[in-house]
């Protein structure tokens, strides 16, 4: 059986062969690695960025509702997934770091190891074609 850091390992290798943007955080919500495709919606590359903590990617990336008021890290589906252990979607604005805003669809699921314990989570999202807000 691989250790918790073999398969956030795993994770990230994984992560880094997908063409939709994946993103993954370690059991603090720290970002631990986000792929190229990742790169293009959130306007820069992991290579420019690197690591960050819960709190600062998600005041970075500015994640709003469809009235633009921002969402709490919590709210998210990533942390969601994270801190209750389970699968969680919604969709959400994201302003990148390009300042472009983008409408993404976010489906996250929690790393199990085998014997249940928490190793972090993973989102996969994508970009939705409707742009407008309401």
């Amino acid at each position: 059986m691989p250790s918790g850091e073999e398969t956030l390992d795993l994770a990230r290798r994984f992560g880094e062969t997908l063409n939709v943007p994946v993103f993954l955080v370690d059991t603090e919500g720290n970002l631990l690695f986000y792929n190229q495709a990742a790169g293009v919606v959130l306007g820069r590359t992991f290579e420019d960025t690197g690591p960050m903590t819960a709190s600062v990617w998600s005041r970075i990336f500015v994640p709003t509702d469809e009235a633009g008021s921002p969402l709490l890290p919590e709210s998210l589906p990533l942390m969601i997934a994270l801190t209750e252990n389970r699968p969680s979607a919604g969709s959400l604005w994201i302003q990148g770091i390009d300042n472009i805003l983008r409408h993404i669809k976010v489906a996250a699921f929690p790393l199990l190891s085998s014997e249940g314990q928490n190793l972090g989570a993973m989102a996969v999202f994508w970009e939705l074609e409707d742009e407008s807000r309401l």
